[in-house]
């Protein structure tokens, strides 16, 4: 071989090892590398990850469209961390209804509401994953309580769970809930049909240690998460309103403006006595009129939630700015 040639080959060998080698690099820099796409290609499809175990029960129950199958959609349907559910994880082994090919008994769960097994039975199989956290006051909540099932607000195997829409939720509290679906029609309310407010912003159907399971130890935190204004420190506060917000206020929705249980001055004369107010003229019999101020107690205590204001201070309940 010649002196040129073998420079030539020379170079050559020279010039692949770096073809080699830029392409090592860019494959650790993205992550591709070929023993990956071999595993992936020998590997099942991801569509049928979910699926792994319950190859029996996909055998009869493999129907498209809007059947069992859509469960594969949700978060049941995800193989993320290998804690997904298998079919079986919720309805039992079930032998006799594979083992019976003519006359093909129920699963040993069902979920639906003819089902034979009890409400607790049933919510057993979801608390054994979802317990802790928003779920920790199920068992002391007001649904427990009254053998809700999870399955009667929930949809376990369609695409959207609707009690977790915020443009249906409302809808399947409503079911049961009646008179608050009366009381969101009325002129004052919270805008909950227009999907802006939903039940869980305020509830917690699970249970929580708060009143009525709210999200919050009290009404009033409750409350606060949106209308700060309204916490306060104030330097006269009113003391109803310290205590709870609902004593004044119905929140699903009044007749009344600004959500008022009953419209003023009628409101604030279940606690103050009209008779004793500083501005009440007597009458000639000697009596107080009554409802004197029924323009509206609002006219004068503008601050009714609570006042900074540093005057006034022989008359503290006033309450103006």
């Amino acid at each position: 071989m010649s002196l040129s040639a073998r420079n030539h080959q020379l170079r050559a060998s020279f010039l692949f090892f770096r073809i080699a080698l830029i392409t090592l690099s860019m494959s650790i820099a993205t992550g591709s590398f070929p023993v990956l796409a071999f595993d992936a290609e020998d590997d099942e499809p991801s569509e049928a990850l979910f699926l792994r175990g319950d190859q029996t029960c996909t055998g009869c129950h493999d129907e498209g469209g809007e059947s069992v199958l859509v469960i594969g959609k949700t978060m049941h349907g995800t193989n993320a961390d290998n804690l997904a559910p298998t079919c079986t994880s919720c309805h039992g082994g079930s032998r006799a209804h594979i083992n019976s090919p003519n006359k093909v008994p129920m699963p040993a769960r069902t979920f639906a509401r003819n089902s034979r097994n009890s409400v607790e039975d049933r919510n057993r199989a979801c608390l054994n994953c979802h317990l802790g956290g928003k779920r920790m006051h199920w068992t002391s909540s007001t649904h427990a309580n009254r053998d809700v099932a999870c399955t009667a607000c929930h949809q376990i195997h369609a695409d959207r769970d609707k009690v977790r829409d915020r443009n249906f939720q409302a809808e399947v509290c409503f079911s049961c809930h009646k008179e608050q679906r009366a009381q969101i029609n009325r002129p004052s309310r919270h805008p909950i049909r227009e999907g802006k407010v939903i039940c869980s912003d305020c509830h917690n159907p699970h249970g929580s240690a708060g009143p009525s399971k709210m999200l919050r130890d009290s009404v009033n935190d409750t409350c606060y998460t949106c209308h700060m204004e309204k916490r306060g420190p104030f330097v006269r506060n009113h003391p109803p309103v310290q205590e709870n917000c609902a004593l004044c206020h119905n929140a699903h929705g009044t007749t009344a403006p600004n959500l008022l249980r009953v419209r003023s001055p009628f409101l604030c004369q279940e606690c103050h006595e009209p008779n004793t107010h500083h501005g009440s003229p007597g009458t000639i019999d000697g009596a107080y009129r009554r409802n004197l101020l029924a323009r509206g107690c609002l006219n004068c205590h503008t601050q009714i939630h609570g006042s900074n204001n540093p005057e006034n201070i022989r008359l503290e309940d006033l309450f103006q700015r």
